[in-house]
């Protein structure tokens, strides 16, 4: 079975933050978009996301909008703790609960919130996925780029993408 994977910054780290009507925004979205059909069209069937804003909502809606033509397609939500948005603005809890009621599982890596259980989560996805797709600055003390080290010493293929220059590098 290949399963992917998705790792990225959270919004607040991305230059445009929350404006996801920006225009580089929406290039990082159509260049996330077309890695995840070449996945498809390479064979990749089971899509793991960890659910927080930015990277893992928009790479689980468009394994979503996917799915309506492949049915065949998995979305496997790995949430950190019960309570991974409870403080996120209302719209965003609305856009995380419409993902969930469509989600083809649930798993929770830890039913609490304590302070590892963000990393407990990568971790997990990783040692679970064949692929990891990261959206990824190079920024070293962050939770995406843990999870990049992690899938380089598990020696899983890794998809990096640039938020700022768009570049795709493939490890």
């Amino acid at each position: 079975m290949k399963t992917c994977a998705f790792t990225g910054h959270r919004p607040q780290k991305l230059p445009w933050q929350f404006n996801e009507i920006d225009p580089n925004c929406q290039k990082l979205k159509q260049i996330l978009n077309q890695q995840i059909s070449q996945l498809v069209a390479n064979g990749f069937t089971d899509f793991l996301s960890g659910m927080a804003q930015g990277t893992d909502t928009w790479a689980a809606e468009a394994v979503l909008h996917l799915r309506k033509k492949n049915p065949a397609l998995k979305l496997h939500c790995i949430l950190p703790c019960k309570t991974q948005a409870e403080k996120w603005p209302v719209s965003a809890q609305e856009r995380y609960q419409k993902i969930l009621a469509q989600a083809d599982s649930i798993f929770y890596t830890s039913r609490d919130y304590h302070p590892n259980c963000m990393l407990e989560r990568n971790r997990f996805m990783v040692e679970k996925a064949s692929l990891l797709l990261a959206v990824y600055n190079g920024q070293a003390r962050s939770g995406t780029g843990a999870a990049v080290r992690q899938a380089q010493r598990l020696r899983r293929a890794i998809i990096i993408i640039n938020p700022v220059s768009l570049e795709i590098v493939y490890l």
